[in-house]
């Protein structure tokens, strides 16, 4: 069993990588893209009651869908292993994959959580049972999902198939309300590669996010990601996608399967968030009412409507904003290092925005909730909270939300960041300085114009001599002091953290961009430290 997969991309996903810009993602992503389930991702699938699956029929078609099944039925027993013990519909598109066998791709996803996980593979059958070889697995950033509660319904309906290969005013209908997709697409390369196979994603936006075109073409905006580019690599080496739209509600599937091309310049008038369109010609229809045991419910009940008090300057490019609940009401409690998901009005879009930001104060503190966040010039959210967002404006927000938090036991713990990174470390400071466990703070930022809430993390300091910290500059300026401003002059290593850990128990709490996480975790990790005791939170451009 491999830690990691050193070059986990074939040419199309290269190909698209260098088109967007993003440079050699290879070279951090291994750390990221394993051949076998890591625990925390074994316990999560184990716990789901459904999954999403890509692959093709046996005549060649792609298609995405759902397999359901009663509580437990999903099952690890082994880092390389799932298994399903359901019985598949012979309606499903993929009914004779799941009864032959082949690649597939996989897709956990937890609504409720905002959680996904996603997996390629091959898949055997005996009897009702299924088994999941893994090929490759990763993490998903909780961006673009809605949340949802889901329950079970005693007793399914299923409707009649109906098949067709356009789709029906109804079925226009449904699309155009959609807040949620779930995609297909796969490749084929030289026997052995470890990106051959299937690939199941997810994409969420505002209701009616997808354009229809007509009844035979679709218009999907792809939005900023963890820059893998997997759905449109694959779509460039193979242009079949399957697509999956799912009646919440009611538990219907909604399967198209067809043939896509991507759109690098799309117009900014209908979504400027979209970096680019999947532009898909439609050639089948499977409509299947009543497909699925489950039902989820949009959380509308638990919106709170938050009130912005004030707002402060962490650094020239990360504000924080205080919220209170405009109706007076006790807000919620968060463990520290959870997010909170907001829905915002921005001006020009059809809809309401949603986004995850991470809790940035003392949990003890439930006058006001903080969100500290970074302007990025590509995010549409951040920029609007930035440059529009006032005190006296109103926005929504869920519960708060997220299973990155402190783990139990009283052992040490190290909490790393770099950047906006540390929004979720200080509530986790603040905890700790309460507490008997001995932790490290250690933070990377560029220099001092850049480096956020010092003057807090320093205060919290004071309260508790177990606490230490060492924060690195990579390219510190001239006014920047050694030994005050920061401790290190350089990057962050591995090396630099496993010098600060205190033994076997010791548990890390990583947040930061994507490839400095990949680089840290592969690091310490060989360093000896186990991958149970690395907890990883990415971030993207909101």
């Amino acid at each position: 069993m491999k830690h990691d997969i050193p070059n986990p991309f074939h040419d199309g996903e290269r190909a698209a990588q260098a088109r967007a810009g993003v440079g050699d993602v290879a070279q951090w992503a291994g750390g990221f893209i394993r051949d076998y389930l890591p625990e925390q991702h074994r316990e999560f699938h184990s716990s789901l009651p459904f999954l999403v699956f890509a692959g093709e029929d046996e005549d060649g078609h792609v298609w995405a869908t759902i397999l359901d099944g009663a509580d437990g039925f999903i099952r690890s027993p082994d880092p390389e292993h799932l298994t399903l013990d359901t019985q598949v519909s012979p309606d499903d598109p993929l009914q004779d994959r799941f009864a032959n066998g082949g690649d597939i791709g996989g897709l956990g996803i937890e609504l409720h959580t905002r959680r996904r996980n996603r997996f390629s593979g091959h898949v055997t059958a005996v009897s009702n049972r299924l088994t999941l070889q893994m090929r490759q697995t990763f993490g998903n950033c909780p961006q673009y999902i809605h949340s949802r509660n889901l329950r079970r319904v005693a007793h399914m309906n299923p409707g009649g198939v109906v098949q067709s290969d356009a789709l029906s005013a109804d079925q226009i209908a449904r699309i155009a309300k959609a807040d949620t997709l779930f995609l297909g697409s796969g490749h084929r390369g030289p026997d052995g590669s470890p990106a051959n196979g299937f690939d199941a994603s997810h994409r969420g936006g505002a209701p009616g996010f997808v354009q229809v075109a007509s009844p035979k073409r679709l218009l999907i905006p792809d939005y900023a990601g963890n820059n893998f580019f997997n759905t449109i690599g694959n779509l460039i080496s193979d242009p079949r996608i399957g697509l999956l739209f799912v009646d919440f509600e009611n538990g219907g599937l909604l399967h198209l399967s067809g043939r896509a091309k991507i759109n690098w310049s799309p117009s900014s008038e209908h979504d400027p968030d979209a970096r680019r369109l999947i532009d898909v010609e439609i050639d089948k229809v499977i409509d299947r009412p009543g497909a699925l045991s489950l039902r989820w419910d949009r959380m509308n009940d638990r919106a709170r409507k938050l009130q912005l008090l004030r707002r402060e300057g962490e650094s020239e490019n990360i504000t924080s904003f205080y919220l209170a609940p405009a109706d007076g009401r006790p807000l919620a409690p968060f463990k520290p290092g959870q997010h909170l998901p907001i829905a915002v009005q921005i001006p020009g879009q059809s809809g309401m925005t949603e986004r995850t930001y991470s809790l940035s104060g003392a949990a003890h503190d439930l006058t006001h909730y903080r969100l500290s966040v970074k302007r990025e010039e590509k995010g549409l959210t951040s920029r609007f909270l930035h440059d529009q967002f006032q005190p006296g404006d109103v926005i929504e927000a869920h519960p708060p939300a997220g299973d990155f938090t402190l783990p139990g036991g009283d052992g040490p713990v190290v909490l790393v960041s770099a950047g906006v990174g540390l929004t979720p470390m200080i509530p986790m400071l603040h905890a700790l300085a309460d507490s008997d466990r001995p932790a490290w703070y250690i933070h990377a930022a560029r220099n001092g114009r850049e480096h956020a809430m010092s003057e807090e993390v320093n205060e919290i300091l004071k309260k508790n001599d177990r606490l230490q910290k060492c924060v690195f500059f990579s390219q510190p300026d001239r006014q920047d002091r050694h030994g005050t401003d920061y401790d290190v002059k350089g990057r962050l290593t591995a090396e630099e953290i496993v010098r600060r850990q205190s033994g076997q128990k010791t548990q890390f709490m990583l947040c930061g961009p994507t490839a400095f996480l990949s680089d840290l975790r592969t690091g310490l990790e060989a360093h000896g430290i186990p991958p149970e005791n690395i907890h990883v939170e990415t971030f993207g451009s909101r």
